[in-house]
């Protein structure tokens, strides 16, 4: 089971206020910098990101949602992690039930609320 969505409507508008400072500067936690598909206002959206070999996975805690969405259809996106903005292409969504992309430790804490489905994206050359 995914977080509900109810919960994702009161974290976007309470939890993510709080939390936002906070995801540029701890381990595990980036800000997803992007622009809404119709209305190309810029959105700061704070998310688990894990570095891999290949790029950066995040755990989509919610599920597939709006700023899922606006990365796919980008192409890209930015992160910023630990205060550093990082250029992120090449967006694909990816079902795994066994969690390998993200660190061992963080795998049974995803499990314990159903996460199954990652984004994955490369540095921009």
């Amino acid at each position: 089971m995914v977080l509900p969505r109810r919960l994702a409507r009161i974290n976007r508008v309470v939890s993510n206020r709080v939390l936002g400072p906070l995801a540029q500067v701890l381990p595990g936690f980036g800000i997803v910098v992007h622009h809404g598909r119709r209305s190309g206002r810029e959105y700061r959206t704070p998310v688990n990101v894990f570095k891999t070999p290949d790029g950066y996975v995040v755990a989509l805690t919610y599920g597939v949602g709006d700023w899922t969405r606006n990365v796919l259809a980008a192409g890209g996106c930015e992160i910023d992690i630990r205060r550093r903005p990082v250029r992120l292409t090449d967006p694909r969504l990816v079902h795994d039930p066994t969690r390998k992309a993200v660190p061992l430790p963080v795998r049974p804490i995803l499990a314990a609320i159903g996460v199954k489905d990652f984004l994955h994206l490369r540095p921009a050359p």
